[in-house]
């Protein structure tokens, strides 16, 4: 229909059909129950895979065999030592075979940062124990079903080295304080490993291979002789060399070398801390002049070596490898196999560093390692309290002036019929011996 004046045509609005209609959408099948019989028992068996797995995962972890008793964050500052006591007795004993020499871990007393005797850490089976030095109670513990190879400090830590087959691979450092486990790798020293440690360095001793860690985080920063896997052959100096004592320093590491085809032992000089750790470098290394040489001291500028027949100390330029002096010393050749470890039994004071030969103690002066003074028939190098040297003796400890080596007196102690070898240190007020497998504080 048209209204008036249009001329559009009357036209019905209607929808396009299309030529073919769609085809009916099919309907969807009911969606699959997932609680049937077979999926409960599917998801069940699942389940108990996935608990059989992380059972036998724990089970045969580590941390299944490791337990870690932990102590309270700080504890109080043992009492100054101004005079020597006039007698000393026993207190306190717990057996201690991993511990080479007693373990005193060194910690910074934080209004000054002077580090400061804290704790005692003995090591029997697979424990190691942090003890309060006055009493020797525990104050925490760490624990592996594994032996110990051996137990040491460094950087404020207990380290404990581990045996987890033929070589002692587990290194794992604890806290001093709270005994928290802190930083661990794995390594490859030989069994009978010392860990020896000057502040800035820890090295593990061995007859063929040595390794050197610095810093809190163990990195390690030499390896040193036969590696097990060589990645870059040829970067080791002198092969099938087998090694006798060694002695470290912030920037030195000395050892003694006996290789193929050398006439006499040979003290080689080098650095812990190389740019490649399986690149050594090599300050000096030469011949000693004689066998059954033993590195009894070492600073930034000096190396001394200790030679028999006759007895001598041959002090060499630790840059250069350079005989500086020759001085005569009162040594039995037989004193001079090399030390258990293969580490020197020494320790150094401001003034000086005492050697214990094996039946005698040697002080050398600090600045040149020339030899001062000699103690005759002792057990052990020794140690210093209220300034004076302390030498364990048969009959106890021997008191020396350090610089003149004049004797003072001697305290007497009973140490019920041991006889053997005594290494020393001091907590505070606390003196502690080393008698074999066993350390034992005195008071």
């Amino acid at each position: 229909m048209s209204t008036p004046g249009s001329d559009v045509t009357d036209v019905e609005d209607v929808l396009d059909e299309p030529e073919h209609a769609p085809a009916p959408v099919e309907e969807r099948p009911r969606a699959r129950s997932w609680r049937t019989r077979a999926d409960f028992i599917a998801v069940a068996l699942i389940a108990v895979v996935a608990v059989v797995a992380s059972v036998l995962t724990w089970a045969f972890s580590d941390a299944r065999a490791t337990t870690s008793v932990t102590g309270p964050s700080t504890w109080p500052q043992l009492p100054e030592v101004t005079a020597l006591p006039p007698s000393l007795g026993e207190v306190w004993r717990a057996p201690s075979g991993a511990t080479q020499w007693p373990v005193v871990i060194q910690t910074a007393v934080k209004e000054t940062g002077e580090e400061k005797p804290s704790t005692v850490v003995t090591g029997n089976g697979g424990e190691v124990t942090g003890r309060d030095p006055l009493t020797g109670d525990a104050r925490w513990s760490y624990t592996r079903d594994l032996p110990l190879c051996v137990v040491g400090t460094g950087w404020g830590r207990a380290m404990a080295l581990y045996s987890k087959g033929t070589n002692c691979s587990e290194l794992t450092s604890l806290d001093g304080v709270t005994g928290e486990r802190r930083a661990q790798r794995n390594g490859d020293a030989e069994p009978g490993t010392a860990l020896l440690n000057e502040g800035s360095h820890l090295i593990t001793t061995g007859e063929r291979f040595l390794e050197v860690y610095r810093r809190d985080d163990l990195v390690r920063s030499l390896e040193y002789g036969q590696l097990r896997a060589v990645v870059n052959p040829g970067k080791q100096p002198r092969a099938g060399c087998t090694y006798g004592s060694a002695a470290v320093t912030s920037s030195r590491f000395a050892l003694i070398e006996r290789c193929p085809g050398d006439g006499t032992d040979r003290i080689t000089i080098l650095k812990p801390n190389p740019d490649k750790s399986d690149e050594p470098k090599v300050f000096a290394s030469v011949l000693t002049g004689g066998k059954n040489a033993q590195v009894v001291a070492i600073t930034d500028k000096h190396v001394a070596v200790a030679l028999p027949s006759p007895g001598r100390i041959v002090v060499f330029d630790a840059e250069t490898g350079s005989q500086l002096s020759e001085a005569p010393v009162d040594i039995p050749d037989a004193d001079f196999a090399d030390p258990p470890h293969r580490v020197a039994r020494s320790f150094t004071t401001a003034t000086n560093v005492f050697w214990f030969s094996g039946s005698k103690t040697v002080a050398l002066a600090q600045d040149t390692l020339t030899p001062q003074w000699t103690a005759e028939g002792t057990s052990g190098a020794g140690t210093t309290l209220a300034g004076r040297a302390l030498v364990p003796v048969r009959e106890g400890l021997r008191v020396y002036e350090q610089t003149t080596g004049a004797l003072v007196g001697t305290i007497r102690v009973n140490r019920d019929g041991y006889t053997g070898p005594v290494q020393l240190a001091t907590a505070g007020p606390v003196v502690l011996e080393q008698r074999g497998e066993t350390l034992v504080a005195l008071r």
